[in-house]
């Protein structure tokens, strides 16, 4: 199963405080972790919601856009790493393992998604264009990033 361990975004991150050199280093080597684990899918940052935009869509067919920054950080992410995991347990055990606090960090928050597979959904045309669509997305990753 993929999960996604989203982090939270606090007042520093939205300030676009970037982490200390003791923090990096401490990712990096939990990153690393992840990566020799064969767990690791991917991983990014983001840059404060004051770079970005909402794209609002109602009723009717309106479709809106709002700039940033949005005010309530606890709606908002900073980063994420997507994972594979066994169970949602083994995932939670790799979130409580990521180094939040190391060098004086602030308190952070990871909250731990599963995604929906296509074995989830029942068997049907439109899933299986999407299964061919996630094919052919893994070959473009592949041609892109050969080994």
């Amino acid at each position: 199963m993929q999960f996604m361990m989203i982090v939270k975004a606090t007042k520093d991150s939205e300030a676009g405080k970037l982490p200390g050199e003791k923090l990096l280093a401490a990712m990096g080597k939990y990153n690393e972790e992840l990566m020799k684990a064969g767990m690791l899918v991917d991983l990014s940052g983001l840059r404060p919601s004051s770079q970005g935009a909402r794209v609002h869509f109602s009723r009717g067919g309106k479709v809106s856009v709002t700039d940033g920054p949005f005010a309530e950080t606890k709606e908002l992410i900073a980063g994420y790493w997507i994972i594979r995991a066994k169970s949602l347990a083994e995932a939670i055990d790799w979130a409580r393992r990521a180094p939040m606090l190391e060098d004086g960090g602030v308190e952070a928050e990871i909250e731990v998604r599963p995604f929906f597979e296509i074995e989830d959904f029942a068997p049907s045309e439109t899933i299986d264009r999407a299964r061919k669509l996630g094919e052919e997305l893994a070959a473009q990753k592949a041609e892109r990033n050969p080994k």
